[in-house]
């Protein structure tokens, strides 16, 4: 699904990753951790999409970086974080970037 966004400059985190094999447990805690982002201050969506190969992007939308800052430092966040880096993910790559323009269509 497409993220409803405001008019920029809004922030948006980039996470980049190619998971390991089998669920793990990682089915539910994404749905987890996107429940819990929608109820945080400063959240204003996600888009997400996986490979068949295990590779995937996830983009979420902040309204500033101090937001952006914060969930990262949400605790059950932080227990997801440990379980990707020791359980979920052989490799990945966050980048924070300011979106300065945006635009798009959609056909009714």
């Amino acid at each position: 699904m497409i993220a409803r966004t405001p008019e920029p400059p809004y922030v948006a985190v980039i996470f980049s990753s190619r998971r390991t094999h089998g669920d793990q447990g990682y089915g539910a805690m994404s749905e987890r951790m996107a429940e819990l982002a929608a109820q945080h201050p400063g959240f204003l969506g996600v888009e997400s999409a996986r490979g068949e190969d295990g590779f995937g992007i996830t983009v979420s939308y902040w309204k500033d970086e101090a937001s952006a800052r914060a969930w990262k430092q949400v605790g059950e966040h932080l227990k997801a974080q440990a379980l990707g880096h020791s359980r979920w993910y052989e490799a990945f790559e966050a980048r924070v970037a300011t979106v300065t323009r945006a635009y798009g269509m959609e056909r009714p």
